[in-house]
């Protein structure tokens, strides 16, 4: 079934590729048709490995001709303005004009293609154009294979591909950001500052606004029946099917009447859809008479506060982060929304960044707590063993742990989690049966509501991120590769009894690196975080983050990827070579915001 309405009313950004060949007519007649060939490959890589976020192929457009001069570069530039072009890769089999052929607008994600060959060397205008970019402060991606190729090839070797997808991949993630929102419905929960909303770094860095809601809008909707009733009673009557109800952890004296919790489940389903109406609208809104309330607020990701003065009064938000948050629902199979609990809207954008690379529902959790081997064994009598010997993080928190996070998602017979189009009904209720939702603690939500209950599947390898803003230096990027893991049954229920078991659990351990300053050990990660939460993704898509960042002008302060695998725009090494992680310090510091 559709979506309600869609997220990208103005369609998905698309990838232009200028291909430049030089004005020379002998020199044009002889690589012109080569550099359209080469163009055309790229376009074809691209559009059979990148997804817009419906998971249809991306849109690539070729510009129409070769650009060898400045009058042919301005038609491009204005056509690509017209089609929303918002990544640029540029392709060269030999020398051109770089001044005169080079795109200059500094907010379009650009990378740069020289074919290496020896007869008329791509890379020679690769190094000059980039020398532009550098001098100019537009700064681009440079794309070269390590092997020499014959004039007449046309496939794309290995390591250009992989750069051609990286880039491609964190260009198209950050033209996926710009002129859309994040809604706060709510303000800050609890005190914690990642519910600040700084509105400079959302439109400096991410060309995005912000919209504010507060939770009374929430409590006017549900009273006066500001939703899709008929949608509201089939999901009402798809959550009383798939939603198993667990234990109640509170004491007799505490438990709220039967009554109530019914009333309960209806009340977490309508906060549900007014939620996702918040977000993005709803057309069916207006056909009831309720104009205004049908535009949504284009938002791509949100939060909700609720902590305190949501939940001492009503139910939690847990079903609607995590229902929302999840690639399902009662509509079917769709694509996640990114919404944060206590409106941590720093998580809100981890997650995104993690969705737009990954195309996966993202788990929202706490850095609960670090596990030492000697504290296992401890606790249990024995140490764990395998890749958790030397510890493990227990990442776990009320609301938004997408159910995709139970790891019920399989491929080649392991679990995983997907992107939406891949999932099947099958793979829906797999998710849904290893889902247990349990009243919330009364001591913590006096207004009841339901936690989702279940544990993540071991064996998947996840990055856990992290998006971090610091007075005087700004956002700053953490992320650690890793795989969650399973434990003993009864070493998993000793751990996870001592803290909310009710809530969702992924047992964590990073990749290590022995002498590392953080990886060296599970306790390195764990002290060196930078917040009480995180977002975690499936994939090991650290590169493809740093990728992004350095797009973004955002540094990484904490990564455990191999340093073969980082891709940065060509001048990042002008600002160091010998230690990259100052350079991309330096490099974001100079250059400032991308949309400055």
């Amino acid at each position: 079934m559709t979506q309600p309405n869609p997220r990208y009313a103005g369609g998905f950004p698309k990838i232009g590729i200028r291909p430049i060949v030089d004005r020379r007519k002998l020199v044009k007649a002889a690589i012109g048709e080569m550099t359209m060939e080469l163009a055309q490959a790229a376009a074809d890589l691209i559009t059979g490995q990148i997804r817009n976020p419906d998971g249809t192929p991306a849109e690539v457009i070729v510009f129409d001709t070769c650009i060898s001069g400045m009058p042919e570069a301005s038609r491009c530039a204005n056509e690509f303005r017209r089609e929303g072009v918002g990544v640029i890769l540029t392709v060269a089999a030999g020398w051109c004009y770089p001044l005169e052929t080079m795109e200059t607008d500094s907010t379009l994600p650009h990378a740069v293609w020289g074919f290496n060959g020896t007869e008329r060397p791509g890379a020679v205008y690769l190094a000059a154009l980039h020398a532009a970019h550098n001098q100019k402060g537009i700064p681009a991606f440079k794309i070269y294979g390590r092997h020499i190729q014959e004039p007449d090839e046309r496939g794309i070797p290995g390591d250009v591909r992989e750069k051609l997808l990286r880039f491609a991949r964190a260009g198209f993630a950050a033209a996926l950001l710009r002129g859309k929102s994040y809604l706060s419905i709510g303000t800050v929960s609890m005190g914690i500052a990642g519910c600040i909303v700084d509105e400079s770094f959302y439109r400096r860095y991410l060309g995005m606004k912000n919209a504010y809601v507060d939770m009374t809008e929430v409590t006017r909707r549900i009273e006066d029946g500001i939703y899709d009733p008929e949608e509201f009673g089939r999901a009402l009557e798809w959550t009383t099917e798939y939603c198993r109800e667990g234990p109640d952890p509170n004491d007799e004296r505490e438990r709220i009447a039967p009554e109530r919790k019914k009333e309960n489940w209806a009340d977490s389903v309508q906060m549900a859809l007014i939620a996702r109406d918040l977000m993005i609208g709803n057309p069916k809104l207006a056909e009831l008479g309720f104009e205004e309330e049908a535009y949504g607020y284009n938002a791509i990701a949100s939060g909700f506060q609720g902590q305190r003065e949501w939940t001492d009064h009503n139910p939690s938000a847990d079903f609607l982060e995590a229902i929302l948050c999840s690639s399902f629902d009662w509509n079917g199979v769709r694509e996640p929304y990114m919404v944060a609990t206590e409106n941590d809207n720093l998580n809100a954008i981890s997650m995104l960044l993690n969705h737009y690379l990954s195309h996966t529902a993202q788990i929202f959790a706490d850095v609960r707590a670090f596990w030492s081997p000697e504290a296992v064994e401890r606790v249990t009598g024995r140490r764990p063993e395998g890749i958790a010997k030397q510890g493990f993080l227990h990442l776990i928190n009320s609301g938004p742990a997408a159910l995709d996070g139970t790891g019920e998602q399989t491929r080649g017979g392991q679990p995983v989690m997907k992107p939406h189009w891949e999932i099947d009904a099958r793979e829906v209720e797999a998710c849904l049966a290893a889902t247990s939702w349990r009243p919330t603690y009364m001591d913590q939500f006096a207004g009841g509501g339901y936690s989702t209950d279940f544990t993540t599947r071991g064996g998947m390898p996840v990055t856990m991120s992290r998006l971090n803003l610091v007075d005087g230096l700004g956002p700053v990027l953490q992320l650690a590769e890793g795989w969650t893991v399973e434990l003993p049954p009864d070493m998993h229920d000793a751990l996870d009894l001592r803290t909310t078991p009710t809530w969702p659990t992924t047992w964590f351990v990073p990749n290590l690196i022995p002498g590392d300053p953080v990886f060296d050990d599970v306790y390195g990660v764990m002290g060196n975080w930078g917040s009480n939460h995180c977002a975690i993704s499936y994939g090991h898509i650290g590169a493809d983050l740093i990728t992004l960042a350095s797009v973004l002008r955002i540094p990484v302060n904490m990564h455990n990827v191999d340093q073969e695998s980082i891709f940065r725009p060509s001048a990042w090494s002008a600002f160091g070579t010998k230690d990259p992680e100052d350079a991309d310090y330096r490099a974001c510091a100079a250059y400032g915001p991308l949309y400055k």
